[in-house]
């Protein structure tokens, strides 16, 4: 699951293994996620994006075709000052509509 690192102590995750932005890429759905999101231009300023995408990873990992109320429950908590909320929402949709049912 997606862990804000600013509210996290270090000491909670010593034995645990971390995956971050610049590691997300090297999962299969963090790929796809990445690679959805270019496609779809979803970032403009890009400052919450790492953020976003380690959520929106964390989303499809444990609910693989999310409903519009899923994607609002895990996306919950990001805040895009630039209001690429609609590209978020696509991106995530069609990721899980590619999903196998």
């Amino acid at each position: 699951s997606a862990v804000r690192s600013c509210q996290l102590p270090l000491e909670s995750v010593a034995d645990m293994q971390i995956t971050t932005i610049e590691g997300i890429g090297e999962t299969a759905i963090g790929k796809k996620v990445q690679e959805r999101w270019l496609t779809l231009d979803v970032p403009q300023c890009g400052y919450c994006q790492g953020g976003q995408i380690m959520s929106a990873v964390a989303l499809l990992t444990q609910t693989p075709r999310p409903m519009d109320k899923d994607i609002d429950a895990g996306m919950a908590g990001n805040i895009c000052r630039c209001g690429c909320y609609t590209r978020i929402r696509t991106a995530i949709k069609q990721l899980g509509e590619a999903q196998s049912p």
